[in-house]
């Protein structure tokens, strides 16, 4: 069984129509880099898988039952989301930025709670930030902070919403190792993304999106080595 099902999902903001008719399928395990021009639908696509943005028409089915009919904490708790922005509570530590969920969704002890965070923020390599603020931690580490926040919740799919593009360069390799490390252990990943060196080396599809539709897809060394599509060659010659 597939992991996500997307079948004809249509979204219009007003009259405009920014998903066309989007059908595409998900396995266990696959990683997918979405990629395209600012304001082809990328993220609202991924934003839509989690519920976060509805739809006018056509289903999105997730570990086989439509979302639509599930309970929207739990579907959230069970795919992740990395945004752009980092999103964490000013005022809260970053092991009870990381704790707060289970604590409150899944039910956790405290004592539980506090004993993963710290092992997911060791994953990520911060596991000595745990009770400093967020305003104490660089872009990068916030990022981690993020991830291991999602992480918290056991999620089977991870969505990540350009999770580099607010960061300064010399941090952003640290969130992509983190990225890559999911990957290699298995997680299954929708990843919204100009990080093309990531999609050579981590991904297995690469899907181009433009004006709201799937322009091409294909495998990296496919997609990055021999584009089939005019509209693809020139998005790749502007940022390669």
């Amino acid at each position: 069984m597939s992991m996500i099902e997307v079948k004809d999902l249509q979204k219009w903001y007003g009259d405009f129509h920014v998903l066309k008719g989007l059908n595409e399928t998900v396995e266990k395990g696959e990683v997918l880099v979405i990629c395209g021009p600012s304001g082809s639908g990328k993220s609202t696509f991924i934003r839509c898988i989690n519920r976060l943005e509805d739809y006018q028409k056509g289903s999105i089915t997730f570990d086989g039952t439509d979302i639509m009919t599930q309970d929207v904490n739990a579907l959230r708790a069970d795919i992740g989301i990395v945004f752009q922005q980092f999103n964490l509570y000013p005022h809260l530590t970053v092991k009870k930025n990381v704790t707060l969920a289970p604590i409150k969704v899944r039910g956790q002890s405290e004592k539980e709670a506090n004993e993963i965070a710290l092992q997911l923020l060791d994953r990520v390599g911060i596991h000595e930030q745990a009770d400093k603020y967020p305003a104490e931690l660089s872009g990068g580490q916030q990022q981690r902070v993020a991830i291991a926040r999602a992480l918290a919740m056991e999620p089977k799919v991870m969505l990540f919403d350009e999770p580099t593009s607010a960061l300064d360069p010399e941090m952003i390799n640290e969130v992509l190792n983190v990225m890559k490390d999911l990957a290699k252990k298995g997680m299954t990943m929708l990843c919204v993304t100009h990080e093309m060196g990531f999609a050579r080396e981590v991904c297995n599809r690469v899907l181009f999106m433009d004006y709201g539709e799937v322009v091409e897809q294909n495998t990296p060394e496919e997609f990055f080595n021999n584009p089939q599509h005019d509209r693809t060659k020139l998005f790749l010659s502007e940022i390669l």
